[in-house]
């Protein structure tokens, strides 16, 4: 592994604890908040962090320098992050903590499959392989058969497609734009603004301390989405959301100390599996590099 990767290794590792620090906070919240609500507030707070940031580096804030080299590609992404985002909060709403790591889970093997049709890159046999051994472990959340699905499990999983979409193409995005936080100032200026016309009629009056949550939601949003477009910058889509399922132990922790949830013993096979499932792509990656190198050692004209 070079020491590039390992850098983005180490910023994948600081996602997991950042970004289930927030979602902590939208489970939290999420019983008394509505999610316009909480998006439009820590959507704004994101936004004014990007444009400090910018400022910060010295860059004038202009209509130039703020426009992204990929316009039609961030608009995607934006509309992805928007609807993963609200996916998210109503699965959070609805499942316990350590069950909607089932679907977060799959997103590094649905990333495996994106790869294909938007990076350009090979669908592998061992993606398939994999994707129906995460298959197989999300159907271990309903031991009583497919009648205990319910809409919290829907969305969830819309939640994981539409999430892992915005990250490959945020991998794809990066080949081109050098400025990380475009990618996190467009897609949370599009979720408070989307949020803007439903909040008028949801708006529900906060205390200073459950301001101050949002608003801490909205800096450890800011941090994570940042931490996590350079860290894609660095290693594949699908390896970067395989390190992520170390948040299961994070949610397994946060879910008991603060809700109370103690997770089935079939959460916990159905994850393994997953775990597993992902697992086997990060080792053929490597596998194959280290294939690549053999090759490229051993072939005519070196030495």
């Amino acid at each position: 592994m070079t020491r590039l990767a390992r850098g983005g290794v180490a910023l994948v590792l600081l996602y997991t604890v950042l970004i289930t620090g927030a979602d902590a906070i939208v489970k939290t919240l999420g019983q008394s908040y509505s999610a316009a609500q909480m998006f439009a507030v820590s959507g704004f707070v994101v936004v004014l962090l990007c444009l400090v940031c910018g400022r910060a580096s010295g860059e004038p804030l202009t209509l130039l320098t703020l426009r992204p080299v990929t316009p039609g590609l961030m608009a995607l992404r934006s509309g992805a992050t928007v609807v993963a985002a609200v996916a998210f909060f109503e699965a959070f709403r609805q499942l316990q903590f350590a069950e909607v790591f089932l679907f977060v889970g799959l997103m590094p093997l649905i990333s495996a499959l994106m790869a294909g049709p938007v990076l350009g890159e090979r669908i592998r046999m061992s993606s398939w392989i994999a994707l129906g051994f995460g298959g197989i472990g999300m159907m271990c959340l309903f031991p009583q058969g497919w009648s205990s699905v319910g809409s919290g499990h829907l969305v969830a999983l819309l939640a994981a497609i539409s999430g892992t979409y915005s990250m490959v193409l945020a991998r794809l995005i990066s080949r081109q734009e050098t400025r990380a936080t475009l990618q996190v100032l467009y897609p949370n200026l599009a979720l408070a603004l989307v949020m803007l016309p439903p909040l008028f009629g949801l708006w529900v009056p906060m205390s200073a301390a459950h301001l101050g949550i949002a608003v801490l939601y909205g800096v450890l949003l800011f941090a994570a989405r940042l931490v996590l477009v350079r860290a894609l910058t660095d290693v594949p889509a699908h390896v970067a959301t395989s390190l992520m399922k170390l948040q299961f132990v994070w949610m397994v922790v946060i879910g008991f100390a603060l809700f109370g949830e103690v997770p089935g013993l079939h959460v916990f096979a159905g994850v393994m599996l997953v775990i597993g499932s992902g697992l086997l792509l990060v080792y053929e990656d490597r596998l194959e590099g280290a294939w690549r190198a053999v090759a490229r050692d051993f072939s005519p004209g070196r030495g």
